[in-house]
């Protein structure tokens, strides 16, 4: 009986029963949207700050403690230097995954052929390298500087057989020594020379238009600095700091062991800096703050944005549920009227009525969820041109919230069936 009676409410008003259905689902596809796109949104942004370039930068212990002493800056004038043997072993880390890119940068100071005194630097353009763990990396300047304009020429291409004798200038030191792509250029510096020919000319929009990039190799031959590197510059996706990070990052040691292991094994800045330090001899990593700053910052606005729209698209949907279902109650009064005066409880009749809006939620929900997930796809590729992975955790969380949104959209709609009198009803009151 109790079936056929919800099977009738159905056929009686299945146009309202559409509606409530409709109403449910578009709130469903906006919440399942916004929380698929905000549990994605980490690794998205991350990927679009890399145009901002590194955000953890390696330098020798003893160039940190010079410059917090002195602030002077990068510069390595202490004479200390990385192991450029050791550059592999940051793939080795616990968060080895989340190390998108880094490159080494050695400095060689210069003179050029008219005694102008010049900076070579050494880096990796599109390194190829085969790592401690099995696996191979790509890295270099050409990716953790996008943002580089190649006014003429191109990046030097490592995998080339003279790569070693090819240079990239700055477009500053271009434009003053009236060097062009082709020209050879010779280079003395303390330990060696080289004739470098020009592949490129670079606008980096600072300082670094006023220095000669070469390879490692070269860099390291003209100083007599074979093996050695003045720094690292990381890229790597990393976890917004909190308060837990906060206080790791001044001192690891001050963390008890269950903190420490929630600190170590989350990837926050403060943690990847730290296993950086543990497999780079005496380094210390620093997150460059205007970079790793931002992430946080963005991640976190956008992460509200997100919940804001799916708990104002879940009020949208509770207020027309509740005007849906009311409106409902009003047309079937003399019907629940009548199933009051042959002895019907208010419970049960309850039951029957949020029984057929719940089923109705069901498919509303259901379908909503689905256009919800094309809603995401549509999102991610428009706005970070790549999909949205979907999580099984938006498919419980968007259940509930359907489920609470019903049953405080009948809430109303309760109250007044709970209030309506059979005798007044029946006698067209």
């Amino acid at each position: 009986m109790f079936v056929r009676m919800i099977a009738k409410a159905f056929l009686r008003q299945w146009k309202k029963m559409l509606l409530i259905a409709f109403t449910i689902a578009l709130g469903s596809s906006l919440a399942t949207a916004m929380l698929s796109v905000m549990m994605d949104v980490g690794d998205k942004i991350n990927q679009e700050l890399k145009a901002y370039g590194a955000n953890i930068k390696v330098v020798p212990k003893d160039t940190s403690v010079l410059n917090e002493l002195y602030d002077v800056g990068g510069e390595n004038i202490t004479g200390a230097y990385l192991k450029e043997d050791e550059l592999g072993k940051i793939k080795t880390i616990f968060w080895a995954f989340n190390i998108v890119d880094y490159t080494p940068f050695i400095t060689a100071e210069a003179s050029l052929d008219n005694g102008d005194k010049v900076d070579v630097t050494g880096t990796w353009f599109n390194h190829h390298m085969d790592l401690p763990t099995g696996e191979a990396l790509d890295a270099g300047v050409a990716s953790l500087r996008s943002w580089w304009e190649i006014k003429d020429g191109d990046w030097i291409d490592e995998q080339a057989e003279d790569s070693s004798s090819l240079a990239m200038v700055g477009a500053a030191l271009a434009e003053k020594e009236k060097i062009s792509v082709g020209d050879t250029i010779h280079v003395t510096g303390s330990q060696g020379e080289n004739d470098l020919k020009v592949a490129g000319i670079f606008d980096a929009g600072g300082e670094e238009d006023d220095l000669i990039y070469v390879t490692v190799d070269t860099a390291q031959a003209l100083g007599g600095l074979d093996g050695k590197i003045d720094s690292i510059e990381v890229l790597a996706l990393t976890t917004p700091d909190n308060e837990l990070a906060e206080k790791a990052a001044k001192d690891p040691g001050s963390l008890s062991v269950s903190q420490y292991e929630t600190w170590y094994c989350t990837a926050y800045v403060s943690s990847i800096c730290y296993q950086i330090e543990e497999v780079i001899t005496d380094s210390v990593a620093s997150a460059v703050r205007q970079v790793a700053d931002s992430e946080g910052q963005i991640l976190e606005k956008t992460q509200l944005l997100m919940i804001l729209i799916t708990i104002l698209s879940m009020i949208g949907a509770a207020l027309g549920i509740c005007n849906l279902v009311t409106a409902s109650v009003m047309e079937r009064s003399q019907e629940i009227g009548l199933m009051k005066a042959i002895g019907a409880h208010n419970r049960s009749i309850t039951g029957l009525i949020l029984t057929e809006i719940m089923c109705t939620a069901v498919i509303g929900g259901v379908l909503g969820f689905f256009a919800g997930m094309g809603f995401a796809q549509i999102v991610g590729h428009s706005v970070f041109n790549s999909a949205i992975s979907m999580r099984p955790m938006v498919i419980p969380v968007v259940a509930v919230l359907v489920a609470i949104v019903t049953l405080i959209g009948c809430i109303p709609a309760i109250r007044m069936l709970l209030n309506l009198r059979p005798t007044e009803v029946l006698h067209g009151r």
